[in-house]
């Protein structure tokens, strides 16, 4: 094995990595430079990246017409405050996801990170019912297999068996946290509860088409015309989280507009600049804005993170649109399907699988239990593919101009690694 690299040995006690018991986790990987659908490492190797880190990198790495855009914005101004000014980039970039957006979406609150604009539109939800004269609107009603994020208000409309924050159980307010209304009795049970405490909800919030973080469970866009209903139907806010799902990952640019059911709030994150740099949005609709406009100063949205509205983030992010305008990603995206559907077929043979299932520019393999990752990760590495699992699936979100080649050479270390850890 090749010696680390000096600054790993030096940094290494004072990093503290992410989702890991560092006492017993394996080192990282080190990175040298990223190109296309490749990570290489400091050792020479190349891995072929399975997973967009984590969803980003939809264009692939080091995407030239990003880089240029980044680039002519650093020259120019690479940050200043929003707070009394106003950029070019950011303007720009709002007026374009209002036109992608279905219905009245039409009202841009940048941020950093997925976590904190499920915060804003939480946030947006609350003051709204305020702003109304209407009190005791503080509650959000989640579904059992969601993931918002990891911010003390984010963990408590995740999960709270299934998901990764159980240890913080009874640290903050407790949610609502219920099953999706997949059929007539689901639906049925939803419009109860929601009868019984309607007047006590702010808002419901869901990950639209696909449940990622929480163990990648899909759904079909009738859950999405049921919710919808229901919360036209007791009066409750209805937030979709596309953080993940956002930006051609299901085959449709937003699942908002692929499944025709519009959201009160929409959250956008992760591909959003193309996997560049971090920025995130709460785009709330008209309905909700309006609540917000007023010559009463106490009615604003007393809220904006420092970073908000980066320009180099924003540059980068109306590269990205650039990109997705070209309707490439489509093609690209339905040739991924076909090629994780025929590739990771041979994994339903496995020990232990319970389920293969792909959606878009997702494939799925699940298992009975939670698998081991750190083994996996290392069983992966030795195939030449990068691929993090999370607790019970092993996953493919590849970016979309991956090659055929590269595609078959994930699958094929799927398969291979999870037969032989079975």
């Amino acid at each position: 094995m090749p010696a680390s690299p000096a600054w790993l040995s030096e940094g290494a006690p004072h990093v503290w990595r992410p989702y890991c018991q560092m006492k017993t986790a394996p080192a990282p990987l080190t990175v040298a430079r990223t190109e296309g659908c490749r990570i290489v490492l400091e050792d020479g190797r190349e891995l072929v990246d399975g997973i967009a880190s984590w969803w980003t990198a939809c264009h692939g790495y080091n995407h030239p017409h990003i880089r240029q855009a980044v680039e002519a914005q650093l020259a120019r101004a690479p940050h200043v405050m929003f707070g009394g000014l106003a950029h070019e980039p950011a303007y720009r970039l709002a007026s374009r996801l209002a036109a992608l957006l279905p219905g009245e979406l039409d009202h841009v609150f940048f941020a950093e990170s997925g976590s904190v604009s499920v915060e804003i539109a939480m946030k947006m939800a609350l003051q709204y019912w305020i702003n109304r004269g209407v009190a005791g609107r503080t509650k959000f009603l989640a579904f059992l297999g969601g993931y918002h994020g990891d911010t003390l208000a984010t963990m408590t409309v995740c999960d709270p068996e299934e998901g990764m924050h159980s240890l913080f159980a009874g640290v903050m307010p407790a949610q609502p946290v219920v099953a999706l209304p997949v059929n007539a009795a689901s639906e049925a049970a939803l419009d109860a509860l929601l009868a019984e405490r309607g007047q006590e909800i702010a808002a419901m919030i869901v990950e639209p088409r696909v449940q990622g973080a929480g163990g990648m469970l899909f759904h079909d866009d009738e859950v999405l015309r049921r919710l919808r209903r229901l919360a036209d139907r007791h009066d409750v806010l209805l937030i979709f989280d596309e953080i993940f799902v956002g930006f051609g990952r299901t085959g449709d640019l937003f699942a908002c507009t692929g499944s025709g059911v519009t959201p009160d709030i929409v959250t956008l994150s992760k591909a959003l600049t193309g996997g560049t740099l971090p920025l995130s949005a709460a785009i709330a609709s008209r309905r909700i804005f309006e609540a917000f406009w007023s010559d009463d100063p106490g009615a604003a949205l007393m809220h904006g993170p420092t970073y908000m509205a980066n320009p180099l983030a924003c540059a980068a992010a109306n590269a990205s649109l650039d990109i997705f305008e070209t309707g490439q990603w489509r093609a690209d995206v339905a040739r991924i399907a076909e090629g994780l559907e025929a590739g990771l077929a041979p994994c339903r043979a496995a020990p232990g699988v319970v389920d293969v299932r792909v959606r878009g520019a997702i494939g799925v393999v699940e298992f009975d239990r939670p698998v081991a990752v750190g083994a996996l990760c290392a069983g992966f590495a030795q195939e030449g593919v990068w691929i993090r699992p999370m607790g019970k699936v092993v996953y493919l979100t590849p970016p979309y101009p991956i090659s055929e080649g590269e595609l078959a050479q994930l699958t094929g270390a799927v398969c291979k690694v999870v037969g032989a850890n079975g």
